[in-house]
C-alpha cells in the first residue's frame, strides 16, 4: 500500500516504517510518536494484513484506541476480536496477545502505555499465514 493512502487512515501522523521492531511484525508498520511525557502514546499503522506476533507485556499494561480502518486483537485461549474505529481494548499486564490489520484493509490505534520501572516485552510466535486466514 503506498505511503500517501496509509496517511488517510486515522488523523494522527504516520510517522516512520517500525525498522526498529520489523522482526516481530509480518508486513509493514509505522510508528509515530504523538506523547512521551508521563503516558507514552503512538499511533500504530498497520498495511493490510499485517500483524505483530504473540507478545506479552511484563509489569504494566497497555490500552488501545483504534482511529481507523478494522484490525484483530486476539489474547491467548480467546476468540479473536474485530476492531473498528472508536474502540478501547485494556490488555492487563502479564495478557499474552496480539493485534493487527484485517488482510484487505489498513488498520490504526493509539497505544497508550505508562512507563514503569523493570518493565519489559516478552515477544513470542507470529501468527501464521494458516492461523490468519481461518479469521472471519
Amino acid at each position: 500500500m503506498e505511503r500517501n493512502e496509509l496517511e488517510k487512515v486515522s488523523d494522527f501522523a504516520l510517522g516512520e516504517e517500525n525498522v526498529a521492531f520489523a522482526s516481530y511484525f509480518i508486513g509493514k508498520s509505522y510508528l509515530s510518536l504523538l506523547n512521551d511525557k508521563e503516558v507514552g502514546i503512538f499511533n500504530v499503522t498497520f498495511e493490510p494484513g499485517c500483524r505483530n506476533n504473540w507478545h506479552i507485556h511484563h509489569g504494566c499494561g497497555q490500552i488501545l484506541i483504534c482511529v481507523g480502518g478494522h484490525g484483530w486483537y486476539q489474547e491467548a485461549g480467546k476468540e479473536a476480536q474485530l476492531l473498528k474505529s472508536g474502540d478501547v481494548v485494556y490488555i492487563a499486564p502479564e495478557i499474552k496477545h496480539w493485534h493487527g490489520a484485517v488482510s484487505d484493509e489498513a488498520f490504526a490505534h493509539l497505544l497508550l502505555s505508562i512507563p514503569k520501572e523493570g518493565a519489559s516485552n516478552e515477544w513470542c510466535e507470529p501468527i501464521t499465514d494458516e492461523e490468519y486466514s481461518k479469521l472471519k
